[in-house]
């Protein structure tokens, strides 16, 4: 597949079929969007958004979610109001998420049979790596939202007048459920 990519990736170079995306790195909306990296969002999110190529950052990763304050989904938002430009963050998580009831256990199952020992789980375990916190997802998609967007208001590093908002999208429909925050 990535050979197709590449050859794929010669052609569009060579037709410029860059020309209607260049933009700069500043987004034009100074919005950063975080988000989960399903695939039924890959199109889906920015059309249903109304966002064009330019017009936010966005950052995807299994479940949309912040989870421990030091991750790389925090880091790039801090980046994004620091050295972008972001005033406002929207977490937009979606319904049939695969990352809805993910465990440890069953990924342990997965990476045994592909050839991952107890031996190195146990050596990443020694390293302070929480295995099962790391790999869990989330039960109830809602308090997922409230407890990202709440990790990124109260984060001491997020300017006090960065707005963070929390939505759910239809990932059929698009259609967008603002989460309210916590109290």
């Amino acid at each position: 597949m990535i050979d197709q990519i590449i050859a794929y990736n010669k052609t569009f170079v060579a037709q410029k079929g860059y020309e209607k995306y260049l933009t700069d790195k500043y987004p034009n909306k100074r919005l950063a969007v975080l988000s989960c990296m399903d695939t039924r969002l890959t199109e889906l999110l920015p059309a249903a958004l109304g966002l064009k190529n330019g017009d936010a950052k966005i950052i995807k990763n299994a479940g949309g979610l912040v989870i421990s304050p030091f991750d790389s989904a925090m880091r790039s938002l801090i980046v994004a109001v620091y050295e972008l430009g972001v005033k406002e963050v929207m977490v937009v998580a979606h319904s049939n998420c695969g990352a809805c009831h993910m465990s440890f256990d069953h990924f342990h199952h997965e990476m045994t049979s592909r050839g991952v020992t107890d031996e190195t789980l146990n050596t990443i375990r020694q390293c302070g790596v929480d295995l099962n916190q790391w790999l869990e997802g989330f039960k109830d998609t809602p308090t997922s939202v409230q407890k990202t967007v709440e990790t990124i208001r109260t984060h001491p590093l997020m300017p006090k007048d960065v707005v963070v908002r929390g939505f759910i999208i239809d990932s059929e429909t698009g259609a967008l459920q603002e989460i309210p925050i916590l109290k």
